[in-house]
């Protein structure tokens, strides 16, 4: 299986603050790939700017073998790209099948009805409250919301931004069960988040991020076992 996923010399800025300075990486088909790191530390920049809402000043972004640096990120989602972004942002009003249907707008009508299938069959919660407003939704239910609603576009590539923030530990090890559940399942999923533990032991590899440079790679299980991340991330 070849990089899904090839990112190199990435260069963000915010006006003159230098975000991410020159990281490259590559997510491969089939893999769960994590970003770890403080607050601060680039994470969600990276995604963004993978993602299209952001743009590098320098060296490119490759996915499925095509390079995509300018691609609006509308586009992208066609190609087989979604982001659940940080904080879930589902819309609220709307019921919890609205925001699944809003979720397939890339997609011809006939997927529509199989795909309202499939995410309730991840996400049997959601098929309860398929009729409720997305704003009565626990937390952790409104995650799992956001999480369908971006696999309504059948994505080659599933990007987490945060998905465990603001979650009760036991929601957490629900959230993280179901990644794992969709990788097992065939998804592809670039995974950012905070809780370094969870990350690295469902993540086949990881990166870490440290004000906005890559400072260490390799296996999940590697970095669960490196006295350093231990040290910053893991409590240890």
């Amino acid at each position: 299986m070849g990089a899904l996923l090839q990112v190199e010399n990435m260069n963000v800025y915010y006006g003159a603050i230098h975000a991410v300075k020159g990281i490259s990486f590559h997510v491969d088909e089939g893999e769960i790939v994590t970003l770890i790191g403080a607050n601060g530390a680039g994470k969600t920049t990276t995604l963004q700017t993978v993602s299209g809402l952001l743009h590098s000043k320098t060296g490119s972004i490759h996915f499925m073998g095509e390079p995509i640096g300018g691609v609006p990120a509308a586009k992208l989602v066609s190609r087989g790209m979604a982001q659940v972004p940080e904080g879930r942002r589902v819309f609220l009003q709307m019921t919890v099948e609205e925001n699944l249907e809003m979720g397939a707008y890339t997609q011809p009508k006939s997927t529509i009805a199989p795909g309202l299938e499939r995410v309730y069959g991840q996400f049997p919660r959601l098929k309860e409250r398929r009729k409720q407003t997305a704003g009565t939704l626990s937390g952790g239910e409104q995650q799992m919301l956001a999480m369908g609603r971006a696999l309504m576009s059948n994505p080659k590539l599933l990007m987490l931004d945060e998905p465990s923030m603001g979650l009760a530990p036991i929601l957490v090890e629900q959230i993280f069960e179901i990644i794992q559940q969709l990788h097992q399942a065939g998804t592809t999923i670039l995974l950012v988040e905070q809780n370094a533990r969870m990350a690295l032991s469902v993540a086949n590899r990881g990166y870490v991020l440290e004000t906005g440079r890559i400072t260490l790679s390799g296996p999940g299980a590697q970095l669960l076992e490196d006295e350093g991340v231990k040290k910053a991330y893991l409590g240890g």
